[in-house]
């Protein structure tokens, strides 16, 4: 077994206060686009809380595909330029967890989707982000691979399809059917807990990301 000091002795020194940032990849830089359009969403979210702005609504729509953009530009430009790395598929996972995850679930909290239970089905959904970015990096080495290293199939959803969500909910807003208007209403389980059903479809697509037997080829 080796020791904890040798195991520090082992690390490559850090120089400088910036050595991380020297050391991003282009790639690197366009996934960091991914997580800033992401947190863009988010606070356009809240924002519309305060406001009441539709156009802060769609802000926080259209800020998620521009992070889609930047999700498919950087697996390409890494590819490109043969210098992808451990760092980058961390950075990938955040990014993606922020502008598909988080994102999408601050804005079904926003145009209405805020009961108690909204709220455990909307968390519940963002695990599942969480827990289908976790296992995709965990298991990304032994996955079977073209010849350009690009991964053939996805297990589960890829959690940027939650984009379809986003695009429902567009639709909504589009036709003023949110807030008290959303679709279905809302459901009265028992006293005190109500559930708008569309929050089901954030379910839905939770459970789909964390499938293991559902395999989606990669673009």
């Amino acid at each position: 077994m080796i020791s904890s000091d040798k195991k520090q002795s082992s690390l490559k020194p850090i120089d400088g206060h910036f050595s991380m940032v020297r050391n991003f990849y282009l790639a690197d830089v366009i996934t960091l686009m991914n997580g800033i359009c992401g947190i863009q969403s988010i606070l356009s979210s809240m924002r519309y809380l305060i406001t009441n702005d539709v156009q802060d609504l769609y802000t926080a729509m259209l800020f998620m595909p521009c992070g889609m953009f930047f999700d498919f530009l950087d697996g390409r430009v890494a590819r490109w330029r043969n210098n992808s790395s451990l760092l980058g598929q961390e950075l990938d996972s955040l990014a993606d967890l922020i502008s598909f995850g988080m994102a999408p679930a601050a804005l079904a909290f926003s145009v209405g989707m805020r009961t108690c239970l909204d709220t455990f089905a909307l968390s519940y959904f963002v695990c599942c982000g969480i827990a289908r970015l976790a296992r995709y990096n965990a298991t990304v080495a032994l996955a079977p691979k073209d010849a350009t290293g690009k991964v053939n199939y996805f297990e589960g959803t890829p959690i940027p399809t939650t984009l379809a969500l986003v695009a429902c909910i567009a639709c909504f807003v589009r036709y003023d059917l949110y807030m008290d208007a959303l679709p279905g209403s809302v459901i009265r389980l028992l006293d005190g807990w109500e559930l708008h059903p569309f929050v089901l479809a954030y379910v839905l697509s939770g459970t789909l990301m964390i499938s293991k037997t559902l395999h989606i080829p990669k673009p």
